[in-house]
């Protein structure tokens, strides 16, 4: 069996109202992101909070030093977001250079490896609010705001994140690359959920339809198992199973979560173990990446 990669997403973009655990001070992120280093996620990937606000502001003086303090203690590979297109903190949609211009300084100071290219747009409902009559919001990646993130990571030979939302994130990522001769292979996270109504509920039949469908669409891509609002864990057996790789986390754990980035990254680890695999290092990843 190959080394499973294991991902931690230490907070997302949730604050403490919704996911009181989460770390938001700088401080908070590189202690918990080196806890989970030392328990055996090589990949972590955080949400950067201003200060001064407590809200996601992704900017590269906010990132730079937490990525730098992080790489300084561990060999990880760490990666950021980007921010909506559209939001309250920002009026007017932004322009692909503007989500992206955090990534491009940060590649280019060479403190990142990856970064989140969504190939697609959802609407992402809560079921709670549903039923409350209060309205969702959509999660827009423009067409022009994918290939920006493509052009992008052929150029610094970073490695491009997908987030597959839908099946057609799929389908759209996969043409996209193909498009793009010489762009680095992309990472097929998978997302499930049951707090939200987006895509499939995380059961082995949707991993099943989402992995024939990858067989066409990109053969042989890596990809993991991952979500949002999602009790993620009883399915990572069958993703490790199945080849797969594994992201758990504050981020993707349904909102109100008790539980804590280290402790479901040492849960993690004991799936691992029990389908007698173990955790990939970060240099094992990035081979495996560069032989993909």
């Amino acid at each position: 069996m190959e080394p499973v990669w294991l991902e931690v997403s230490l907070n997302g973009p949730w604050s403490r109202s919704k996911q009181p655990n989460i770390p938001v001070s700088a401080d908070e992120i590189v202690e918990e992101a080196l806890a989970c280093a030392d328990a055996g996620a090589s990949i972590i990937h955080f949400h950067a909070y201003d200060p001064v606000t407590g809200r996601q502001r992704d900017d590269y003086d906010i990132y730079a030093p937490i990525i730098e303090r992080i790489r300084a203690r561990a060999d990880v590979i760490c990666y950021g977001t980007l921010p909506f297109v559209g939001s309250v903190d920002t009026p007017n949609p932004l322009t692909p250079a503007q989500r992206f211009a955090a990534v491009d300084k940060l590649v280019q100071a060479g403190l990142l490896e990856w970064s989140v290219v969504d190939p697609g747009s959802t609407n992402l409902s809560d079921r709670n609010d549903i039923a409350a009559g209060k309205e969702g919001f959509v999660y827009a990646n423009p067409e022009s705001h994918i290939r920006f993130g493509l052009e992008l990571a052929r150029q610094h030979r970073i490695t491009p994140s997908y987030a597959i939302y839908e099946p057609g994130f799929m389908r759209l990522g996969a043409a996209l690359h193909r498009a793009l001769p010489g762009t680095p292979t992309p990472i097929y996270r998978l997302m499930f959920s049951d707090q939200f109504v987006f895509g499939f509920p995380p059961t082995e039949w949707a991993l099943d339809a989402y992995l024939r469908l990858l067989e066409i669409e990109a053969p042989g891509a890596p990809w993991m198992v991952a979500g949002l609002g999602v009790e993620i864990e009883p399915l990572l057996a069958a993703a490790v199973a199945r080849g797969g790789h594994l992201r758990v986390g504050l981020e993707d754990a349904p909102l109100g979560s008790r539980a804590r980035n280290l402790e479901l990254v040492q849960r993690a680890q004991r799936r691992i173990s029990d389908a007698g695999g173990r955790s990939a290092t970060a240099a094992e990843v990035r081979r495996a990446l560069a032989l993909a």
